[in-house]
């Protein structure tokens, strides 16, 4: 299992000079297992992820099957700049997410149609399906994805694939303090290998202003870590306003509770 994160930015993209080291696209983390792709979130990151099929592929079919955690901007952004939906070679794309609020198609078209932008979802000729999941399980020959429900604003759903023994948690956008949510993604992120978990927020942020915003703190992270038996943790959806000097120092904290910690940088790979 090859994990790349090609986009690890929270809300908005942040390209700024002081952003560079950790990166300014937002959530887009790519799985590979078998030669089979994985997609966690379409942000920004999702239009980088795109040129490098097209390179490795030299224009030939792409095969994915893409999970959405939810439709807010952050996680779908990158879509319509995504070039192998444009290409007519046989590349086919499976999109799963839930319906809970609007019908999966309609809310991934939405961002594409007038005024927003100038190009429909008619122009992408590549084939697309559509499935909409809830919690449970999603088997495939060689993995199975679950879907849990977090906490979040419109709803969220954070993801444990598993595959030869191997497990990998994607759990963005959560927040913290509802007893339910709170077992519930500690049961999702159980003995773990890694887990990618939502760090928006200083805990001092979240105290001050944040309550409500449907993100979480490394604090909180390194409480679902530890709480979980997961083994690594990887800090994830940083703030806009967090510099790569901010992040530095949130890693540094971190490792005074739990020492096996990292944040998310674009390009970073991970294999298990």
């Amino acid at each position: 299992m090859l994990v790349r994160f090609w986009g690890v930015r929270g809300s908005t993209p942040t390209p700024q000079s002081e952003n560079l080291r950790y990166g300014g696209n937002t959530s887009c983390v790519e799985v590979r297992m078998n030669g089979h792709i994985y997609v966690f979130d379409c942000g920004t990151g999702f239009r980088n992820l795109g040129k490098q099929l097209c390179q490795e592929t030299n224009g030939h079919a792409v095969t994915a099957h893409i999970f959405l955690s939810h439709f807010h901007w952050d996680h779908i952004q990158g879509i319509p700049f995504f070039s192998p939906l444009y290409s007519d070679r046989g590349s086919r794309f499976y999109f799963h997410s839930s319906s809970r609020t609007r019908g999966l198609q309609r809310a991934i078209e939405a961002q594409m149609s007038d005024p927003y932008f100038p190009v429909n979802m008619n122009e992408m000729a590549a084939h697309r399906q559509f499935f909409d999941i809830e919690e449970g399980t999603v088997p495939f020959d060689h993995c199975s994805i679950q879907a849990k429900w977090l906490n979040h604003p419109q709803g969220c759903l954070g993801f444990r694939i598993e595959s030869e023994g191997k497990v990998l948690v994607y759990a963005t956008d959560n927040e913290p303090g509802d007893p339910v949510f709170d077992k519930a993604v500690r049961k999702l992120a159980e003995g773990a290998d890694i887990l990618i978990y939502d760090a928006q927020y200083l805990p001092e942020e979240y105290a001050a202003t944040k309550h409500g915003w449907g993100h979480s703190h490394w604090r909180e992270a390194v409480n679902v870590v530890m709480e979980s038996g997961a083994k690594e943790l990887i800090l994830f959806h940083h703030d806009p306003d967090h510099t790569d000097e901010c992040i530095d120092n949130i890693v540094v904290k971190a490792r005074e509770y739990y020492p096996k910690v990292r944040a998310a940088s674009e390009g970073m790979e991970i294999l298990l």
